[in-house]
């Protein structure tokens, strides 16, 4: 009944939490101490007394009843006063959040801003670290704050048009998307570092907060997300121009190629090496930047081997012309990745594709990069650039641009769906053959009937 009682109770619960703690401690003691004495003596003196004692306290730690727990009892006296401090705790919680993103307000809180809503989370598990279940508790609290801090940032972003434009300078929607971004990397690595830092932590608590940090971490990722989208189209629009040059020719007396690389080429390395200053490089968190860019590397690189086997005529000018594209190729990719080698099996098939542009078909076909390392769809792919005209390529023979075999490739991802697209175009080439009588196949035809059946063979 009384205020200041309750007050005190429910404002100072932990420590209030942590003498009850200490009072089950001493009780604990206490009893394990009286079964001691009697198990050295064996008096029946000592006997009788505490067959007295149980009988009038019907001792809590001798004799319990199964679904009774008396340290839950204990605890469960202060039930009310939990409720009211975890309450509070959350306003605590709450309240900075709420100050820092005013109705209307169009920019993420400032470092300082943010500053103080760290030390708040720190305080509040710092002081429910008393007792492992008030800091699971606290923990909830945190995680409620973070999603909030989520949700009042994501009403912040700019998802109109001009949030993935990639052709001007950064524009405003752009630079707060930025500036918000960065906000939610602070924060996730501001409280990753505060749950690092608390000893004794309980695993449920810190799953708890972790699975709230991840929650943020997808949240940044969908923010960049149209930007990114953006960028890859436009990475795609410029790489599929090579088919508007010609690569037909022969070699020139000098046997070097006349340009050091061809205009698609020199236009890609130009506009990745834009789009990272003029818009990644605002981002703080360079690892979350990479971590995206890398995947678009890897997707440039395997469009740039898809259209590139592609190529219709290929001639030996041709030939030397597009061997030095796939060299400069990798510095094109290299402002997206911390480290070009970093981008594992399309590196490796970057690599390994460029000699077999001057090797023999019987060469290509036995190549232990074969299946390994490059898809037998793109060399059987690339193949066909080796066949008289009447050999359609897959796409020639549905009558597809190459724009919209490349998205069918996208949207059959599995070996088996494009080895059966290269089989229908092999089998027309032999119908076509014996309809107007032809007395041979092309050279290339049976070497790449054998690497079809032996891709087949793979699959099974």
């Amino acid at each position: 009944a009384s205020t200041f009682l309750k007050q005190a109770f429910e404002g100072e619960y932990p420590k209030l939490l942590r003498l009850y703690n200490d009072l089950w401690k001493r009780l604990q003691q206490y009893s394990q101490n009286i079964q001691r004495n009697f198990n050295t003596s064996g008096t029946t003196d000592l006997f009788a007394e505490l067959q007295q004692i149980e009988e009038d306290t019907q001792d809590i730690f001798m004799q319990k009843p199964q679904d009774y727990d008396p340290e839950k009892a204990l605890k469960d006296s202060l039930q009310q006063y939990e409720a009211a401090y975890l309450s509070k705790s959350l306003s605590r919680l709450f309240d900075p959040i709420n100050l820092v993103f005013p109705p209307g307000g169009r920019n993420p809180p400032s470092s300082d801003e943010l500053d103080s809503i760290i030390k708040t989370i720190a305080s509040e598990l710092n002081v429910a670290a008393v007792d492992p279940d008030l800091s699971l508790a606290v923990a909830k609290n945190v995680a409620k704050t973070i999603q909030l801090y989520g949700v009042k940032s994501e009403q912040l972003l700019s998802t109109q048009g001009d949030a993935s434009q990639v052709i001007g300078p950064l524009t405003e929607g752009q630079r707060r998307n930025v500036a918000v971004v960065n906000s939610l990397y602070k924060l996730h690595q501001s409280v990753l570092k505060v749950i690092t830092n608390q000893s004794s932590f309980p695993a449920a608590a810190e799953q708890t907060v972790t699975t709230a940090l991840k929650a943020v971490h997808d949240l940044m990722g969908s923010a960049v997300q149209p930007l990114l989208n953006s960028v890859g189209d436009s990475v795609e629009a410029i790489i599929i121009t090579m088919h508007q040059e010609d690569f037909s020719g022969s070699l020139s007396s000098s046997g070097k190629p006349d340009v050091p690389c061809s205009l698609y080429m020199k236009e890609l390395q130009g506009f990745i090496a834009r789009v990272m200053s003029d818009y990644f490089r605002h981002f703080e968190c360079f690892d979350f930047v990479f971590d995206n860019t890398e995947a678009m590397a890897q997707r440039a690189i395997e469009l740039f081997i898809r259209n590139a086997s592609l190529i219709r005529p290929l001639g030996e000018g041709g030939k030397m012309r597009l061997a030095a594209d796939f060299a400069q190729m990798e510095l094109a990719v290299a402002p997206l990745c911390r480290r070009v080698s970093d981008l594992g099996k399309s590196y490796r098939q970057l690599r390994s594709f460029r000699p077999l542009l001057f090797q023999t078909s019987e060469h290509i076909a036995s190549s232990p990069a074969l299946g390994e390392v490059i898809p037998f769809s793109i060399i059987l792919q690339f193949l066909f650039t080796r066949a008289p005209p009447e050999l359609k390529s897959p796409f020639q023979r549905a009558e597809w641009s190459i724009a919209r075999y490349s998205q069918w490739l996208d949207d059959h991802p599995s070996e088996k769906d494009r080895l059966a697209l290269i089989r229908g175009a092999l089998e027309a080439y032999v119908q076509s053959v014996r309809t107007r009588e032809g007395k041979e196949f092309a050279p290339v035809y049976p070497i790449m009937v054998q690497l079809l059946q032996k891709a087949m063979s793979t699959l099974q």
